[in-house]
């Protein structure tokens, strides 16, 4: 088993020494790469079906948009072109990529002022805080579609389902936040597709590497101009990871606090929480149910509590619903 997994490794990383698969591949890229009539057909499909998923709120409906996956064949192109020295390929794989981009976001600008929907749901909000989960999820999406391209055994279709998870749907949430001029959500997707967009490239080139489509000596200067743009997304997505962790910190001790270790609490069920992190002290909303009221004494124990497991101060709001126990008359 050892050899044949080393032989397998062995062929792979051995593909890219034969010159005619090499020129096969390079001419199938940059036939991918074009910016034709097809392409545009998909990035207009591919962003409305998004797009209306998005406002509705629903996840099926978006992964819909995603199976069409448009924007991972200039991309490929371009990360190839980059890594080879390939000036044609580069320069057609960043046009297409770039008019493809401009092209979805004015679609779902006009959507968003069309339909004219005054909160966005939890698919569009989550798609405005990317942290470095997401560029892990890029650079395993662009592993696939590299290996997915060299690998004749692999459909295409896999690649590309994996990379739309991570390109179209951001780009239609900044369309759909410039269309409300919400610009902290625009700007939060615009980072998530920067993040997804370099992870992707990264991690194709390193595929194409491997696989000896070039030699470390030419693929050295893209792949560090790469890694430098990589590194300068890491400041505000480690911020961003760390605000999750310290949220996903709070409700726990939140959670603890309502059903173990405040008495008055006992009554009370938390449903969902949200936190401000612009405020000072953070503001934490709470939606809870119970039956009896909350009284502000009680927010305030709950406060001194949080402090103490978090060493932060937090200013609570409760959203209380009241729960009402109906029974039949005799």
């Amino acid at each position: 088993m050892p050899n044949n997994i080393r032989d397998r490794f062995r062929d792979f990383r051995n593909r890219g020494s034969d010159p005619n698969q090499a020129q096969q591949l390079q001419t199938e890229l940059l036939d991918e790469s074009k910016l034709d009539s097809s392409y545009l057909i998909l990035i207009v499909s591919s962003c409305a079906i998004a797009t209306f998923g998005l406002l509705s709120n629903s996840t099926a409906v978006i992964i819909g948009a995603m199976i069409i996956a448009p924007l991972m064949l200039p991309i490929r192109g371009l990360a190839f072109g980059a890594l080879a020295g390939n000036i044609i390929l580069f320069r057609c794989g960043i046009t297409s990529l770039v008019l493809g981009s401009l092209l979805a976001i004015a679609i779902a600008y006009c959507l968003g002022l069309l339909v004219g929907i005054s909160s966005f749901g939890s698919e569009v909000l989550a798609r405005g805080k990317p942290t470095l989960l997401d560029l892990g999820i890029a650079v395993a999406a662009g592993g696939i579609s590299g290996y997915a391209k060299v690998e004749p055994k692999i459909s295409g279709s896999l690649a590309g389902t994996a990379i739309a998870v991570a390109l179209m749907p951001p780009i239609c949430v900044i369309g759909l936040g410039l269309s409300q001029a919400n610009w902290s959500l625009s700007l939060g997707a615009t980072l998530l597709y920067l993040t997804n967009l370099l992870g992707i490239t990264l991690s194709c080139m390193l595929t194409f590497l491997v696989a000896g489509y070039t030699s470390l000596v030419r693929a050295k200067k893209p792949l560090m101009w790469t890694l430098g743009f990589t590194a300068v997304l890491l400041i505000p997505l480690g911020f961003s990871f760390g605000e999750l962790v310290r949220q996903a910190q709070l409700e726990t001790s939140l959670r603890r606090a309502l059903l173990n270790r405040t008495v008055t609490f006992q009554r009370v069920q938390l449903l969902t929480s949200e936190i401000n992190w612009l405020t000072s002290p953070p503001e934490v909303r709470l939606s809870v149910r119970a039956k009896d009221p909350v009284t502000p004494k009680q927010v305030r124990l709950l406060e001194e509590f949080v402090e103490r497991e978090m060493g932060q101060r937090f200013t609570l709001i409760f959203e209380v619903g009241q729960i009402e126990e109906v029974l039949r008359e005799d």
